[in-house]
């Protein structure tokens, strides 16, 4: 039986489980971890980030294209709390990765040992993790490990997949132990969850007798990797499919029966069908507040009439915003399989005849309508949907595309057409600032071959634009597209909407006292890191710029100054939402008030 340190322990175990990479930044609390990872580099590679909240959201960029979790780690204490964003990022959007963060030997608990977080409990960053991780382990002795190690990983895939959490001291990865590495296969679980027959067949009647049926789609859709499924369903009965912010890229967008988004910013489209849908279908989905806009009643959803059928692998979603007719607990993939089979003999010929499909065409219509006024205009400002639909023209048919949170967001959620499952990435849940950068650089390593375009507005951008560094240090070749609109432009467009043109406050980049644009110049800025980078300035320029972005060869920066004018700052809102607002403001502002044409 070979002797092995605890580090040693855990690089074999992860060689086994086939995770390629660890994505970290080192300290003096991880001095024994990097020498296992330098004794295997021949088998896992190490990736240095330039702070560890990107660390995890490399991961869980890898997480979103591969479905398979990648590991990364972090020094104790501040590089630990470094992690807590895009660790919470991960949770909020159910993405599994594994974190290791080095600790205080267990011998120098509560002693001030440097860096430890002591007062009310020795070693006890585990604590403050723990709201953002399905499961955390305070390893203290290191034949721990080969259990804590196959269970992290089990429970980081398993189930509603999410975040796991693994505190390691030093003393833990020096020491050493004769040890035989666990086998991962053994310490599996089954991904299939199958609703009972009884539920399957009173949903199965309910789609049956619905005349308006709908089908919401959200991320637990991807996460089972069900989008087939789905399709088929959909198909067999001529159901109309809308979805989340996090269902984007369920169904291709040049599909028939695709209808895009629903909820506060949502599309028309959706919007017009949800109402009036006397049963919906609802997957892998929170009927989170946005998706609801913000549960207010006839907006997007009146419950009742409409009757839900809930598919989810985890019960507290079912029925959490909305009473249910039919909870159906299980994977998603395997609840939407064992439907389709109930629903094979009843399928509908040809559903391109029926009525419903046809009004379903014509709200189509009305908001393509409202998507080309955007992209092009009567005031002829150059727009982040004009800029993205430039984009789409040169773009593979299957590039992977991010986004973080913003104007920039919402334009790539709505105005960039997705036809490939996991292609749209973004920090839907938590709308994490600061996500895109390194979760591009997840995301080409795990797709080396796709084309992957980061759409960032400035704000989001200077938060991790340090990650350009890690992007050139390992010629990972992708592009940043940013929206210089000098400002929190999507805040004050609320601040505009909700208060008033005149409360306008703290959302522009202006130089005190002036009118003077306070960003940095962000084609300087990535050239210092060594990437290629240019500027434009109108639509017209933006094809061209990104042809030459992608023939570089490594990373690239394209800095595009789009409008910062309301409305054409964003697109029009579709939905509503419930922003508190003060009682001098005065009436608050109702769906058919906002920028709704």
């Amino acid at each position: 039986m070979p002797k092995l340190s605890g580090s040693e322990i855990i690089v074999e175990y992860l060689i086994k489980e086939g995770v390629p990479y660890v994505a970290g930044l080192p300290g003096h609390g991880t001095l024994a971890f990097m020498d296992g990872l330098r004794r295997r580099s021949d088998r896992i590679k190490t990736i240095m980030v330039r702070h560890e909240q990107s660390a995890a959201h490399l991961a869980d960029g890898y997480y979103r294209v591969t479905g398979k979790p990648m590991a990364c780690f972090t020094t104790v204490g501040p590089g630990a709390v470094n992690s807590l964003i895009g660790v919470a990022t991960a949770f909020m959007d159910s993405t599994a990765l594994v974190l290791f963060t080095a600790n205080c030997p267990t011998y120098m608990n509560e002693r001030g040992a440097m860096q430890e977080i002591e007062r009310n409990h020795w070693a006890d960053f585990p604590e403050v993790i723990r709201p953002i991780v399905k499961r955390t382990w305070n390893v203290t002795r290191v034949e721990q490990l080969l259990e804590v190690l196959p269970r992290a990983f089990r429970v980081a895939t398993s189930g509603r997949p999410g975040p796991v959490h693994i505190d390691l001291p030093m003393d833990v990865q020096a020491e050493v132990i004769e040890a035989t590495i666990p086998n991962p296969k053994k310490y599996r679980a089954t991904t299939e969850a199958h609703a009972s027959s009884e539920d399957l067949g009173d949903a199965v009647e309910l789609l049956l007798s619905a005349k308006r049926p709908l089908i919401l789609a959200g991320g637990g859709v991807l996460r089972s990797r069900a989008t087939d499924e789905l399709r088929e369903v959909a198909e067999l009965r001529g159901i109309p499919v809308v979805s989340t912010f996090n269902g984007k890229g369920v169904m291709s967008e040049d599909h028939p029966l695709w209808c895009y988004f629903i909820g506060f910013m949502g599309s028309k489209c959706g919007n017009a069908l949800a109402p009036y849908a006397d049963v919906i279908l609802a997957v892998g989905c929170r009927f989170a507040e946005w998706t609801a806009s913000s549960y207010k009643e006839g907006v997007t959803f009146n419950v009742p009439p409409t009757k839900i059928i809930q598919i989810d692998i985890d019960t507290r979603e079912i029925a959490k915003n909305y009473p249910v007719e039919v909870g159906l607990f299980g994977d998603a993939k395997s609840v939407l399989r064992d439907l389709t089979e109930a629903l094979r003999p009843h399928g509908i010929p040809d559903y391109t005849q029926t009525a419903y499909f046809k009004e379903i065409q014509g709200y189509k219509d009305e908001w393509h309508e409202v998507l080309d006024e955007w992209r092009a205009p009567p005031t002829n400002a150059f727009t982040s949907a004009g800029c993205l639909a430039e984009m789409r023209q040169i773009l593979d048919r299957d590039v992977i595309v991010l986004s973080d949170a913003g104007h920039a967001q919402d334009h790539l959620w709505r105005a960039f057409p997705i036809y490939t499952p996991h292609t749209h990435v973004s920090s839907g849940g938590f709308s994490t600032m600061g996500f895109t950068v390194p979760a591009a650089i997840g995301c080409k390593l795990a797709a080396p071959h796709r084309q992957v375009v980061g759409f960032i507005g400035d704000g989001s951008f200077l938060m991790t634009c340090q990650e350009l560094a890690t992007a050139v240090q390992y010629n990972i070749p992708v592009v940043y597209v940013v929206n210089n609109n000098n400002g929190w432009v999507s805040i004050r467009d609320l601040q505009s909407e909700w208060y008033g043109k005149d409360a306008v406050f703290g959302t522009e980049f202006f130089r005190e006292g002036t009118q003077e644009f306070a960003n940095p110049d962000f084609v300087l800025l990535a050239k210092s890191f060594g990437v290629h980078a240019e500027r434009v300035t109108c639509r017209e320029e933006v094809a061209p710029a990104m042809q030459r972005a992608l023939t570089t060869g490594g990373p690239a920066v394209i800095e595009v100054v789009t409008e910062r004018e309301h409305p054409y700052s964003g697109l029009p809102l579709t939905g509503w939402a419930d922003y508190p607002t003060p009682e001098y403001v005065g009436k608050k502002n109702e769906p058919d008030e906002l920028s709704i044409p």
